[in-house]
């Protein structure tokens, strides 16, 4: 059974950068997409960041495109969140998903790779706040 943790999320002010992880375990994340989404409170859960399985593809939405970066490291069987320039809008919990399907056939589409469900599985969530 594939398990998502992440970690790094703290209490930070605007401007500084954070670096979010998210260990994998139960299963190897080669060949699977991965993705970052995030929740404020009262809100619905937003996409963040996507990388497609083979490394060649990543996405971002516009709040935080030039910003955010995302890696994957699969020897280490990690995805990696890089925050930089952080904005009290930023505050949430991140969570980082994994995709349900080997070899995505989407991953070409920006859309199908923001869709929660797109991922089957999803970790706990790390509390990111940004503060004036």
């Amino acid at each position: 059974q594939v398990r998502l943790e992440e970690s790094g999320g703290e209490s930070v002010r605007t401007g500084e950068s954070l670096r979010l992880s998210c260990s994998v375990s139960g299963g190897a994340i080669e060949g699977y997409s991965l993705g970052w989404f995030r929740q404020a409170p009262g809100k619905q859960r937003d996409f963040v960041a996507a990388i497609s399985w083979n490394d060649t593809i990543t996405y971002y939405s516009d709040s935080v495109k030039g910003r955010f970066a995302i890696s994957r490291d699969n020897a280490k069987n990690t995805v990696t969140l890089q925050m930089n320039s952080l904005k009290p809008e930023d505050t949430a919990i991140y969570y980082c998903a994994h995709d349900r399907l080997l070899y995505h056939p989407l991953i070409h589409i920006y859309s199908a790779c923001a869709r929660p469900n797109m991922y089957s599985t999803w970790g706990q969530g790390t509390q990111v706040t940004v503060s004036q």
